[in-house]
């Protein structure tokens, strides 16, 4: 294509030329019957530098063989060198030689022109006829021939490029968060997305992502997959350049004592990280407040303003420890005075533990009430039968250790001591109702009121009976009548009798077993000592064996049975043993010589059955009070 001629009929031969494309150009771009657009479209295409790289000759070099075959070569020459440049997968520079209704045609100087979609370019950004544009070869030629080029996909290449320098130089750029994913956020990046990780948008933990979004951030490229095509940037890494500047300053300035102002950075269940402009002190959670913490949450929160002392500090390890509750006085200090001994004070439990509970008089002060300390009269074997985490409780105070900081407290001084009285009201020799609680090996425990219980010992359930266990004259929950046998205001202990509520009947037994009387009455036992058989006025009579080995008395004691009637002789009664002894010549294996010898060998070798009244210690009645089941300890 040729611009100018030196020769007039050459010129008319180039503008002939010229008014080819002109028409091309004018029916894709505009309606064939508008012709004042067509002219305007003319216009810009001429005023284009289409021609710029067109030759001038003249006359004689168009008719010299020799000069035309050295263009024609050279000419050839740029044509092979432009095609091998072209290749896929590649950016270039075109110009808009055309368009239609779907398609910009780009001439980039191939066998055939490029095509794209117009829907590359907005409404507003169509580029002229003429204009250069950088485009992307996504194919040389497709099934029509065509060479497919991509406008969006060399502003993405581009963008590329320009973010691969910024990665390679550590540039800072910008970009806006569009949108919120798992663990992070999308940035637009121009044509090119990437991914800021939630911790690494801020150098504090973000708590509402969403406060970010469509903001415009300074970041940082920190991750950039070529094959992939994957940016990862953060906002942190530039903030964290500026503090560190901060915090070299501000270590050289630090001392321990010194006051400073700080905003709670993130809240653990240990402590609050507090940032103090370029260093993170941590405040503990045991230097919030002199009082008890569950959690920090309930003294501070996050992103609160905090005055904070330093404690401690290391340059090297670059850590802080601060302290909140030291800013205010000791709660200990003057503790005497505030809490004296006797007065009544308030506090909200704290703890629970199975000796006691802990009070909280104040912050910082707490006192103890000791689960003995609970009730006069029950016998609480955890405080949490009583007290629940936070009640209010009144208690008095005992005692005060300031050295071991410790308060002593009591509920149960608070009202009047039932025992003090008791003695008055729990006569020895009256007879009172009671509701039978509890039953141990060694007696039964009866409810007199409440809070006041009496021991009627096993001793004292029956006159003639030989009771091995309470529950074979009681029943728990049953009430009974009984007597008062002895009180002790000092020991808190009642004795009670049940077989005290009748007259004594040995005396009568001792006239009616006369000895040498025989009787008779039914076998109850059989033991290996001899045979136990039940006698009127509800007494029990033995008649022992002799002195015989351990497998002549098993011979001898087959021969009787349970049930059976067995008769003797009256040989002694022995009301300590709550036994009527008797004699039985084949039983005895001799006279009655045998027989005085037998029994007195019975009476030396009695293990007391019947059990002698024992003084038992407080801790065993307490434990059989506090007995939900039946217990069988060892006898007392």
């Amino acid at each position: 294509m040729f611009e100018t001629l030196n020769q007039e009929p050459v010129v008319e031969e180039a503008e002939a030329v010229v008014e080819t494309p002109e028409a091309e150009v004018s029916v894709e771009m505009t309606a064939p019957s508008t012709e004042p657009v067509i002219e305007e479209k003319i216009k810009d295409y001429l005023s284009n530098d289409l021609f710029g790289d067109i030759k001038t000759i003249s006359q004689e070099e168009i008719y010299s063989p020799e000069k035309i075959s050295e263009e024609v070569k050279a000419n050839e020459a740029r044509y092979e060198e432009a095609l091998s440049d072209i290749n896929e997968d590649k950016l270039i520079m075109g110009r808009v030689v055309g368009a239609n209704e779907k398609e910009i045609i780009i001439d980039i100087k191939f066998k055939s022109e490029g095509i794209i979609d117009r829907s590359e370019f907005g409404k507003d950004e169509l580029p002229a006829i003429g204009e250069k544009v950088e485009v992307y070869v996504e194919r040389i030629e497709d099934a029509g021939g065509n060479t497919i080029l991509s406008k969006d996909k060399a502003d993405f290449m581009r963008r590329w490029r320009d973010l691969k320098e910024a990665f390679e130089n550590e540039t800072i750029i910008k970009g806006t968060l569009i949108r919120r994913i798992k663990g992070g956020m999308i940035v637009e990046l121009g044509k090119v997305q990437a991914f800021l990780p939630g911790s690494q948008i801020d150098v504090r933990p973000i708590q509402d992502f969403d406060m970010y979004l469509n903001k415009e951030l300074d970041l940082k490229i920190v991750k950039l997959n070529e094959a992939r095509k994957n940016v990862v940037v953060s906002h942190k890494a530039i903030l964290e350049e500026t503090l560190t500047e901060q915090r070299d300053a501000l270590f050289k300035e630090l001392e321990v004592g010194n006051i400073l102002e700080g905003r709670v950075k993130n809240v653990t269940d240990f402590g609050v990280f507090v940032d103090l402009g370029g260093i993170d002190g941590l405040l503990h959670i045991t230097d919030l407040t002199w009082g008890r913490v569950n959690h920090p949450t309930e003294v501070v929160e996050l992103d609160e303003v905090l005055t904070v002392k330093v404690i401690e500090y290391d340059e090297e390890r670059k850590r802080v420890s601060l302290g909140l509750k030291q800013l205010s006085p000791h709660p200990w200090d003057g503790v005497e005075n505030k809490f004296a001994i006797g007065t009544v004070v308030k506090g909200k439990v704290v703890s629970l533990t199975n000796y006691g509970c802990f009070i909280e008089l104040e912050p910082g002060v707490e006192g103890l009430i000791h689960v003995s300390e609970i009730s006069w009269t029950r016998h609480i074997k955890n405080p949490s039968e009583i007290y629940s985490m936070g009640d209010e409780i009144e208690a008095q105070v005992l005692s005060i250790d300031s050295d071991d900081k410790k308060i002593s407290l009591g509920v149960k001084q608070l009202l009047p001591d039932p025992w003090d009285k008791i003695e008055e009201k729990f006569i020895v020799g009256s007879v009172h109702k009671g509701k039978i609680q509890n039953l141990a090996q060694f007696g039964a425990f009866a409810e007199l009121e409440e809070g006041i219980d009496g021991l009627i010992h096993i001793s004292d359930l029956s006159w003639t009976k030989l009771v091995k266990h309470p529950k074979e004259v009681l029943e728990k929950g049953q009430e009974v009548d009984v007597r008062v046998l002895e009180v002790s205001r000092e020991n808190r202990r009642i004795s009670l009798g049940y077989k005290q509520l009748l007259d004594d009947p040995w005396p009568a037994i001792i006239d009616f077993y006369e000895s040498g009387k025989e009787v008779s009455g039914e076998i109850i036992r059989v033991l290996d000592k001899g045979i136990i058989i039940q006698l009127e006025m509800d007494v029990e009579g033995i008649i022992p064996f002799g002195k015989m080995s351990k497998r002549d008395r098993r011979a001898l004691a087959s021969q009787f049975e349970v049930g059976a009637n067995l008769s003797g002789v009256v040989m002694q009664v022995a009301p300590e043993d709550r036994k009527v002894i008797l004699f039985k010549e084949e039983l005895a294996g001799g006279g009655r010589e045998t027989a005085n010898n037998t029994v007195k060998a019975y009476l030396k070798n009695q293990d007391n059955e019947a059990g002698e009244k024992l003084e038992l210690p407080q801790e065993l009645i307490d434990q059989a009070k506090s007995t939900k089941k039946e217990e069988v300890p060892k006898e007392a």
